[in-house]
């Protein structure tokens, strides 16, 4: 069946950004070099505190949404989600770790036909410097998952994450901190959603400092239980 004359889906890139202002800037450049046939971008500044703002409104193609004071990476998420207009939502962090570059490679299952899910993957991919602590912790929880829900997956807080709208439309997010990442995954995989993984590239950031910690990554392990366990 020829696909000619089919409306492309509607792709909405959504960025949560705290205290990045100086990585917003080239990540919403090289965003907007992907030229994908329809597309948003959604950025949620969560209460920055530096230049973060002033760089966003350098591009007026953002639909940027700000809360008032940082709430943490799930409540950005979950606003983003509820002002993106798309029928495919990918998420991009907005200190370049990853690069946009890798969208198009999240959306080809999903569009092809082949998943409701996308993971991209830094294991299966190009990783230049990241921790040993993070590349552990990483593998831990990544294992956690595979073995609860008997589903292989090789990068579970991986930050390059691509769902259908309907599938973050099916599940109920509460997390406001980095918990988010491993409770998006264990209630899509409870609800029987298609999930898959795609290799990327994924460079350890040059300016700024992480958000993430050692004791996220504890509270994450945890929460792996209490979801499968509800």
């Amino acid at each position: 069946m020829s696909n000619k004359g089919l409306k492309a889906p509607r792709v909405s890139i959504i960025v949560p950004v705290y205290n990045e202002e100086k990585g917003i800037g080239r990540t919403l450049r090289q965003i907007a070099q992907l030229r994908l046939p329809s597309m948003e971008v959604v950025v949620v500044d969560d209460g920055s505190t530096d230049q973060t703002a002033g760089e966003i409104r350098k591009f007026p193609f953002v639909k940027c949404i700000v809360h008032e004071e940082n709430r943490g990476k799930g409540a950005a998420l979950c606003t983003g989600f509820q002002a993106a207009t798309g029928d495919i939502f990918v998420i991009q962090d907005a200190d370049l770790e990853y690069p946009p570059s890798n969208i198009p490679k999240l959306l080809d299952p999903i569009l092809n036909g082949q998943a409701d899910v996308v993971y991209g993957s830094r294991f299966k991919g190009r990783r230049e410097g990241m921790s040993f602590s993070h590349y552990v912790g990483n593998k831990i929880l990544s294992l956690t998952v595979s073995l609860l829900y008997q589903t292989p997956i090789t990068d579970v807080m991986s930050g390059h994450k691509c769902f259908k709208r309907q599938v973050i439309e099916s599940v109920n997010l509460t997390e406001n901190g980095f918990k988010i990442e491993t409770e998006i995954t264990t209630k899509i995989l409870k609800n029987g959603w298609r999930v898959t993984e795609v290799p990327i590239t994924y460079f350890k950031r040059t300016s700024g400092s992480s958000k993430i910690r050692y004791r996220d990554g504890l509270t994450c392990l945890a929460n792996l239980f209490a979801e499968k366990f509800r």
